[in-house]
């Protein structure tokens, strides 16, 4: 299994990308102020350029990110800060996610952010591998790399990201050996300071009360979850046929972007649904089995790390169409339509077979007859 988790790690991709360009080509022909393949064909140019990214991430040294890391986030932090400057940033739907860039058009430096952060954390405690149990080295530094970029993205009001990152980080913490008598008690306090924030945020604590009772709310706030419900439903366990599905022709609002999984559901039924479910499963476990194979502590935060970033905000969007979950505003990974977001996701996925790629090779280089670790018993 571990041996082969760069293949099963590509297969799954492959299937959301693809899935995620039929879905484009049956919801954004209805999509108006646009041409019928328009973010069908937008998503395949991004999809060139992602795959460009992931090859030379795979052959990249992360040696070289891990001595420019502090550069690198210290440029996300720039790029986060630059999402509240009035005329760079491209505020939308009240959030300032965006910055203009000239030739690319909008980018969103939270998804770069995303990557770089789990490359600093990384390089911290790859520098300070033999202090990861102390307060200073092992909690409070740690938490002011990570800290800092996740404060900026939740302030521009992308709350959804902000979380996932804190899971991301935390997993990392927690698998490097980081004290809990310092992880527990900050994270209840985090958790306690992030349901005051909420209750007196007019917005968060609208979307919380909204999503608590869709059913009074089927017409305003509650919009999108409502009939998100409805496509699911309407498509039952085999859907109602590729293009058939009537949800996405204007009451489903962003039926190709944040919400395109009930549509998955409506046209193409719980195959397709489920199997989209364990695709991000399947990332999930290889990115997991290429952290365990990992040559050295750095690539390993990393490979657990880039794993976290993919997966949780897959389980948040599911979640959130699903009302499982209030209405957070992220995408569905390698699916919805979005170049920053699908660039990124994939150059995550070429990091994790270029740290396969290395750390099978080490093995295979030390025994080339047997391929088979040797062990022995000291007397």
């Amino acid at each position: 299994m571990t041996r082969h988790c760069s293949v099963l790690l590509c297969t799954a991709v492959a299937a959301l990308v693809a899935l995620g360009l039929i879905m484009l080509t049956s919801t954004g022909a209805w999509v108006p102020g646009f041409s019928a393949y328009h973010f069908m064909t937008a998503q395949a140019a991004w999809v060139g350029v992602g795959l460009v990214c992931a090859l030379v991430a795979a052959r990249f040294p992360l040696e070289t990110l891990r001595k420019f890391a502090p550069w690198m986030l210290a440029a996300a932090c720039v790029m986060l800060i630059l999402c509240y400057v009035p005329g760079i940033s491209d505020a939308r739907w009240g959030s300032k996610r965006w910055i203009k860039v000239p030739v690319i058009g909008s980018f969103q430096p939270s998804e770069a952010a995303k990557i770089v952060i789990v490359l600093a954390l990384s390089a911290w405690f790859a520098r300070w591998q033999t202090e990861v149990r102390t307060f200073w080295r092992g909690f409070v530094m740690p938490g002011i790399i990570a800290g800092i970029p996740i404060l900026l993205i939740a302030g521009e009001t992308d709350v959804g990201t902000a979380l996932s990152l804190c899971v991301a980080v935390g997993a990392i913490m927690f698998c490097i050996g980081t004290r809990l008598i310092y992880a527990v008690p900050t994270a209840l306090l985090g958790m306690s300071g992030a349901v005051w924030f909420i209750m007196h945020d007019v917005v968060r604590r609208t979307r919380i009360d909204v999503w608590m009772d869709l059913a009074n709310h089927q017409r305003d706030q509650g919009m999108q979850q409502w009939r998100g419900l409805l496509a699911l439903g309407n498509g039952g366990p085999w859907g109602v046929g590729l293009g058939n599905g009537v949800e996405k022709f204007g009451t489903l609002t962003f039926a190709y972007t944040d919400f395109i999984f009930p549509v998955i559901g409506e046209e193409l039924g719980l195959p397709f649904t489920l199997g989209a479910v364990v695709c991000y499963v399947l990332i999930a476990v290889c990115g997991c089995g290429i952290a365990l194979q990992a040559n050295n502590i750095f690539n390993r935060c990393v490979a657990l790390g880039l794993t976290c970033v993919i997966v949780v905000p897959a389980m948040q969007n599911i979640a959130v169409t699903t009302a499982m979950l209030p209405n957070d505003g992220l995408p569905l990974p390698f699916v919805s339509y979005g170049g920053t977001s699908l660039v990124f996701s994939l150059a995550a996925v070429g990091m994790l077979v270029g740290i396969h790629r290395r750390s099978y090779a080490r093995v295979s280089q030390e025994f080339p007859l047997t391929k088979q670790t040797r062990l022995a018993v000291r007397l």
